[in-house]
């Protein structure tokens, strides 16, 4: 997701658990440090109120650390010398602004908060999670690109889920608005107004820094505005409609579209 800033993202995905995993707990901070959660809820609501994309720079920023060896706190290593670790791997460079923030770096992975402080679900959260040592730039080459085709998609999750919080650069989706193809100049695909819209905002050699659109009509909020606006051709990504080309996929994003509360039941089985 190549551009997404602060994204955040809400996925379904099953991610792999880290190696470094042992013996998780909800109430592994129970005796060490019961006010934890409690800690961190109040200053994330406190950030939120200066910024309203941290829930989804933090729900982000999960999936790009969780996708590669497991949610182990990888992503916010640094590199040392030519050793280059996976905040500097290109998919990353948009996460160091947030991460520059010492106090949201003690954020970052705050499981359900981020989608409940938007309106989202909240679920119980295994504690204890080791930080891992392994750390390659290189394996960043493994998180899906915003043009990804349906089979792409599929080899990479078990199940797929959608941009319900969030903001993309330009140039994620710059190849669907200005020379598509040979023949078209935008992708057939999207709804014409639509893709009007952001060709009047991002012209074909944008030079804005952080130009970009939001993921849906609610970006702050999470809810299943991302599945309605995919059927009317108004997604930004070409990921995202690749979703309404395999039946299966679709079926699924047209359950979303008209039902909010299948879209938070299907994000909270385990």
């Amino acid at each position: 997701m190549a551009a997404m800033v602060a994204l955040a993202f809400l996925f379904l995905f099953m991610f792999p658990i880290s190696s470094h995993v042992r013996a998780l707990s909800s109430n592994y901070y129970d005796h060490s440090c019961p006010q934890l959660e409690s800690i961190v809820a109040s200053a994330v609501k406190k950030a939120m109120l200066n910024d309203k994309t941290v829930p989804a720079a933090l729900l982000r920023m999960h999936f790009h650390d969780s996708f590669i060896r497991g949610c182990d706190a990888s992503v916010l290593l640094n590199s040392k010398g030519k050793n280059k670790v996976e905040k500097d791997g290109p998919p990353n460079i948009s996460l160091h602004a947030f991460m520059s923030s010492t106090r949201q770096r003690r954020l970052w992975k705050l499981h359900s908060l981020a989608s409940f402080l938007s309106g989202g679900p909240t679920w119980d959260v295994p504690k204890g999670r080791k930080d891992g040592r392994i750390s390659l730039a290189t394996e960043t080459r493994q998180l899906p690109a915003p043009t990804f085709n349906i089979s792409q998609l599929q080899q990479n999750f078990a199940q797929r889920g959608g941009h319900t919080l969030g903001f993309s650069h330009c140039s994620s989706f710059q190849n669907r608005i200005h020379n598509f193809n040979a023949t078209l100049d935008v992708d057939p695909t999207m709804q014409s107004s639509f893709a009007a819209r952001l060709r009047s905002v991002f012209p074909a050699h944008n030079n804005v820094k952080n130009a970009g659109s939001a993921l849906d009509s609610t970006n702050f909020v999470f809810d299943n505005a991302y599945y309605k606006l995919l059927l009317k051709g108004k997604s930004i990504f070409s990921s995202d409609q690749a979703l309404l080309t395999a039946p299966k996929t679709k079926a699924l994003v047209s359950k979303f579209a008209s039902s909010e509360k299948a879209f938070e039941t299907l994000l909270l089985i385990p």
